[in-house]
Parts: structure tokens; C-alpha cells; sequence
């Protein structure tokens, strides 16, 4: 019987019996020469409880063990890769789907999770050890209004990217498949944002701070769903920033504008864009107090009064507020709900029920309960109404989770 994708999921190194070598005591020197002999960048397993005896070692994925079938008793994960241990051959989902997450170090070994291993299969991120894709399934309705909102292919569609755990970039062009547009490097980023052509190409862009040195990178769309060359726009210091949105056009002058909240003040600031897709100089528009909130979302036009307007919600209460957009401001706030605090974060996709107003998608966090779905990991969207704020949200999918940020 196939187990529930996430019992497979939540397995930790105590549920596996992984161990360090490091604790494993004088007594077991044997056990540790043993495993320490399996090669890095190798998948190892033993017959024995103690990584002992005759070792199977592999570097890519395998149907069928021979010999091998049901005797791994111990397993050491040496690749860059999850090992999916399946129970059935060819790596089929009707028997138990075991994960060991990559220790190229060689500093974990334990017990496979289950005594009946039959296929090996390696893959980049643990979701796909389950039988998902790598990327969340998304699925949109063509828009009413031209150009549309979050349309990265100009096929009236709003698309959606994602950043998996292993680095890569996808794709979801809103027909339900995914497209990798992105090979590897995207996990040196801690701040991901986009909806707005800042290149002024007519394309909408991508906005991403690299973390170890503080620089602000813009990646200009190309019109199919990937992103082309990178433009420096900020040379350092960005690290001392929060919620960095882009945001639309506040400034008026028709040229996609920047936001982000300064942590040492609270202070929420706008940088405009440019001719040239670079950011002018910032201002002031809100003087603090930004700091208690934990989100903000660059909506597009809720108000329907052509100017773009901003949704935020607040850390201590989980309510959620519309600021809406004034020529190079904000006005004052709307309560929109509360109830919110259990999202782990927002997409903003334009009409995605294609009736002419702006929906809301959410991705919830673990508290998250409904009588379709609970946990972490639901795929909950708002519809948009003729008036301000949403109609109740509608659980669609729990294919959402094991993630590193979807923009």
C-alpha cells in the first residue's frame, strides 16, 4: 500500500535511524571504516545493520537491484541528489517511497526506512520522490483586459514562477505543465520579485538581491517565460531592506516603481524606475511602523481606478489591509479580512478566473485546516469581486509544499 506522500516527506534522520559517525563510540571503529568507504558523489548500501560486509554503490538511478532486492539494512547518501528508496521495482508508487537526503560529506548513515528497497531513483529535490514534478501544478483562465497581469508570454495567461530547493528555476506558463528556465544559481538569491517591465522593453521583468554581497539584479524577461541578461541596479547595501515588491507604476510617469521596507527603521521607501532600468533616486512615503507587517503584495489595480494599489498583512494579527495607490504614494488603508496569519505567502495573478477582476492566490503554512486539505503546502485562491477584497478562498490542490519561493 502506497503511504501518504507526506509521511515520505517528513521522514527525518531520527525516523531513518541516520546517525552521525562522529557518535558512533570507539566500540563501532569496524561500522566506520566501513561506511567511510563508500566513494563521494556515490549512493551506498549494505546487507547488515552496521554499513558492514559487501557494499552496493551506485551513481544513477536503478529499476531493478537483482541480488541486491529487498537486502539493504543500512545506507549511506553520498551524491547531491535525494535517493528515492522505492519498495517496488522500476521505481512505482504502490509500495512505500522512502527519501535520504544528500550527504556529500559522507557524515550520515542509518537505517534505508524500510527492509524491502527493490529500485533506487536519484533525483534534485525531495518533492519529486513522491511522484510530484518539481515544480507545483498551475493552471489559469485567459484574462478579460489586454496586456494581462503577471503575463510573462503575452498569451493573456497569468504565469507563475518558481524557485525549487536545488537551485533551479521553472516556468508555469498557467496550462498545467512547467518549463525549467533557470539550470542552477537561483538559491544565491534571498529576495525574488516581479509584475512590471522595468527595461521598458515592453516584457516584464524579475528583481533579485543576492545575499552574500547585498547587490540588486534585474533579469529581463524575454517574452517566453525565461529571463535574459542580468543589469547591476544596486550595487550593495540591499540587505537592509525587507519585502522588496515591484510594485507598478506610483510615481505616474508610466515606468514600473520598487518598494522596500528599511529593517533598522521601519520605513517604507520607493525607488522609481527609469528610462534606462535602473532605480532613481528613493522617497519617503511611509515613515514607519512597516516592520509589523509580514507581507506585501503588489496587487495591480484593485480599485479599479488605474492606479496600482498595494496589499500588506500585519504580524500580529493576520489581518489584511489594502493601501491603495496614489500618484507617488499610498493612501489610506482598508481592512480587507482577517484570518490570514496562516498563509506562508501571496500571489498576486491578475484575473485568473478571467471575469474581470484581480484574484489572490495563497499558499498556506502548517496551521493551516480546511475540510478538503490541512498543513502546509495548500493551494488556496481568492476571487476577486466588483468591490473591494475577495469571495471566500477555495482549497484547489496540497501540491504546493517543498518549495524555495514562488513569485
Amino acid at each position: 500500500m502506497r503511504i501518504p506522500l507526506r509521511r515520505r516527506l517528513a521522514a527525518t534522520a531520527t525516523a531513518l535511524g541516520l546517525t552521525t559517525l562522529a557518535a558512533l563510540g570507539a566500540g563501532t571503529a569496524p561500522a566506520q571504516a566501513a561506511a567511510s568507504d563508500c566513494p563521494k558523489g556515490y549512493f551506498c548500501a549494505w546487507k547488515t545493520d552496521d554499513a558492514t560486509g559487501s557494499m552496493f554503490k551506485t551513481t544513477t538511478s536503478i529499476g531493478t537491484l537483482g541480488t541486491w532486492n529487498d537486502q539493504f539494512r543500512s545506507v549511506s547518501n553520498r551524491t547531491d541528489r535525494f535517493a528515492c528508496l522505492h519498495d517496488d521495482p522500476d521505481h512505482g508508487y504502490d509500495g512505500s517511497v522512502w527519501s535520504v537526503a544528500p550527504t556529500p560529506s559522507g557524515t550520515e548513515w542509518g537505517g534505508p526506512g524500510s527492509n524491502s528497497v527493490s529500485s533506487v531513483r536519484l533525483v534534485a529535490t525531495e518533492r519529486e520522490c513522491g511522484g510530484y514534478e518539481a515544480y507545483p501544478e498551475w493552471s489559469a483562465n485567459e484574462q478579460a483586459a489586454a496586456p494581462a497581469f503577471g503575463d510573462l508570454n503575452g498569451d493573456r495567461l497569468s504565469d507563475v514562477l518558481t524557485r525549487d530547493t536545488a537551485g533551479r528555476l521553472w516556468f508555469l506558463p498557467g496550462n498545467g505543465t512547467g518549463k525549467l528556465v533557470g539550470s542552477g544559481g537561483w538559491n544565491a538569491m534571498n529576495a525574488l520579485t516581479r509584475h512590471g517591465d522595468f527595461s521598458g522593453d515592453g516584457r516584464e521583468d524579475v528583481i533579485a538581491r543576492e545575499a552574500s554581497t547585498g547587490k540588486l539584479w534585474l533579469y529581463r524577461g524575454s517574452g517566453t517565460g525565461s529571463v535574459g541578461s542580468r543589469l547591476l541596479i544596486g550595487s550593495g547595501g540591499w540587505n537592509a531592506m525587507n519585502h522588496l515588491t515591484a510594485f507598478g507604476d506610483l510615481t505616474g510617469d508610466g515606468r514600473s516603481d520598487l518598494l522596500a521596507v528599511e529593517k533598522s527603521t521601519g520605513r517604507l521607501w520607493l525607488y522609481p524606475g527609469t528610462a534606462t532600468g535602473a532605480l532613481g533616486a528613493r522617497k519617503l512615503i511611509g515613515t514607519g511602523g512597516w516592520n509589523g507587517l509580514n507581507a506585501l503584495i503588489g496587487f495591480g489595480d484593485m480599485t479599479k481606478d488605474g492606479k496600482a494599489d498595494l496589499l500588506a498583512r500585519e504580524a500580529s494579527t493576520g489581518k489584511l489591509w489594502l493601501y491603495p495607490g496614489r500618484t507617488g504614494g499610498l493612501g489610506s488603508r482598508v481592512l480587507i479580512g482577517s484570518g490570514w496569519g496562516v498563509m506562508a505567502s501571496f500571489l498576486a495573478v491578475g484575473d485568473h478566473t478571467g471575469d474581470g477582476h484581480g484574484d489572490l492566490v495563497a499558499v498556506s503554512g502548517p496551521g493551516y485546516s480546511s475540510p478538503v486539505f490541512r498543513g502546509a503546502g495548500v493551494r488556496i485562491e481568492y476571487d476577486g469581486r466588483a468591490t473591494n477584497g475577495f469571495a471566500a478562498g477555495h482549497p484547489e490542490s496540497d501540491g504546493w509544499f517543498g518549495l524555495n519561493g514562488t513569485f
